[in-house]
């Protein structure tokens, strides 16, 4: 899957990833490979992305996720790395 976290400033992240796990809105969800195609809003809490077998954690306080074919898009209000 490929992953890109954005926000209005700049490209926070961009590769490829094995799963993402979002703050949801009606809670926390994970995309793995091959699933449906959807659009969410987020709220405040933690991104997490495990790529090349580490764990990534990025704080956010808000925002949006859309996920198409294997590709994750994350645009955010603003972030801070943990």
């Amino acid at each position: 899957m490929y992953l890109e976290i954005i926000t209005v400033e700049q490209t926070l992240f961009s590769g490829d990833v094995e799963s993402v796990t979002v703050p949801g809105t009606k809670g926390p969800f994970t995309i793995l490979k091959n699933h449906a195609p959807i659009v969410s809003s987020l709220t405040k809490g933690t991104v997490k992305y495990k790529n090349n077998q580490a764990e990534n954690k990025l704080k956010i306080s808000g925002g949006f996720i859309k996920v198409n074919l294997d590709v994750i898009t994350i645009c955010l209000t603003s972030s801070e790395r943990s």
